[in-house]
Order: C-alpha cells, then structure tokens, then sequence
C-alpha cells in the first residue's frame, strides 16, 4: 500500500484471490476491502478505481517489452550500420543503448517500494525505455557523425585522439540539450501529477543516462572494436 495523490488517497496491491477468475472474486476482495477501510477513519472509505492484472496479462507485458527492447536494439545497429558503412559503430550504439535499459531497470527495482508513487513495470515503463532509447540514439548519432568527419580531416591520426576532439567538440551541444530537456521532464515530475509521475521518473533518469553512455560507453566501444581502422568514409581514387 503507498499514498497516491493527496494524503487520504492510497493505492493497495494485493494477490488475494489472485488464481480465482470471475465476478465473484472480484467481490468478495472488494468486500473484503471494504470491511478493512470501515475499520478507520470515519467510515467514508470508497474504492476510486480498480483494475486486475492476472499472471497471463503479466507475462504478455514481460514478453512484448522484452521484444520491443530487443527489436530496437537490432533496429538500431542496421540503421547505423547502414548510415555509417562500419559495424563498429552500430556495436557501440547498441552497447550504450543495452546499458541504459539496464540501468533503468536496476534503478526502478531498487526503489520500487520505496519512493512515494508507483514504479510498477508497465506499459508506461515500456513506452519511457522506448523513448530513452530514442533520445540516446540522437546524441550518439550526433558525436559519431562528429567523429566521422573529424577522421577525414584528421586522416592519419590515432582513432583515440579523433574521438576524444569529437567529443570536446559536442559536449557543449549535448549538456546544454540535455540539461533543457531535463528541466522539462522534472516539470513534468512535479506538476503532473501521479499518473504520469513514474514515466517522468524513467525519463529523468533516462536523459542523464543517455547523455552519459553517449559519451563514455558508445565512444570507448568504438575505441575498442575499431582499432586502427579508419573510421571516415572510404575515399577510392578516381581513375
């Protein structure tokens, strides 16, 4: 049980009856609550919404989010594959992107119980990944075509110096996007109240994720998986 909105308004979870299907269930533990809520207060207890969510509908949530995440991780090294011409470069994409999903998972299921509003894995969980994803992707589009043609200007130069010019290069470009969209989702946070709260919660944690994986995971992976290997576009000679 947390309190959700105004103090005299909580949220309840609870596996009573769980395995038994139909109506009849359904009033016996709105019944059952009911005769708990008479027990405080003033009597003028009342159930403002309710809604079950069985095991099968559990597991449909855990499967599509698993596949929703999983689809747009490969949808993500294509696509940078693809406008990069380099694996490389789509392997570091997908690390950074695989590092900020696990991180807001890690984080939702330390404080799940914990902090003051729900942090349950839902749809809205799987639309603020999604979207974390997204806004990650952006930033790292945006310092890999940096390092791209910083390699054709800087054509025989270590890929490490390349990569950390290209990165000095975006870093005002990046904070001061992130720091924007930060204030915005806290916003959010704040003022829109309980229904929207965890999303916005994800998505603050998201923006500071995404900005630092950008940076410190998708760069040195390239690092790492590029060696010596050019990291421009090839330039044939013309005969």
């Amino acid at each position: 049980m947390k309190t959700f909105g105004s103090s005299n308004q909580v949220k309840i979870t609870t596996s009573y009856l769980i395995e038994k299907g139909g109506d009849e269930a359904e009033k016996q533990v709105e019944g059952k609550l009911m005769n708990g809520l008479s027990t405080i207060g003033d009597n003028t207890g009342k159930i403002l919404s309710q809604q079950k969510v069985g095991p099968t509908i559990a597991d449909d949530i855990k499967t599509s989010a698993v596949w929703a995440i999983l689809l747009s991780l490969a949808a993500v090294f294509f696509y940078i594959y693809i406008r990069f011409k380099r694996w490389q470069f789509g392997m570091g994409a997908m690390v950074a992107l695989l590092h900020d999903v696990l991180i807001l998972l890690s984080l939702f299921s330390i404080f799940n119980g914990i902090l003051p509003f729900s942090l349950d894995i839902d749809q809205q969980f799987i639309a603020a990944v999604l979207t974390v994803m997204g806004y990650s992707m952006n930033d790292t589009v945006i310092v890999y075509d940096r390092i791209r043609e910083d390699s054709v200007l800087m054509k025989g130069s270590d890929n490490g110096i390349i990569i950390n010019r290209a990165i000095n290069q975006t870093l005002s470009r990046t904070i001061m996007t992130s720091v924007t969209v930060f204030l915005t989702i806290l916003i959010l946070f704040i003022f829109g109240g309980e229904v929207t709260r965890g999303f916005a919660f994800a998505m603050l944690i998201g923006v500071i994720v995404g900005s630092y994986s950008s940076i410190f995971v998708a760069a040195p992976v390239l690092v790492d998986f590029a060696k010596n290997k050019p990291l421009g576009r090839d330039e044939k000679k013309k005969k």
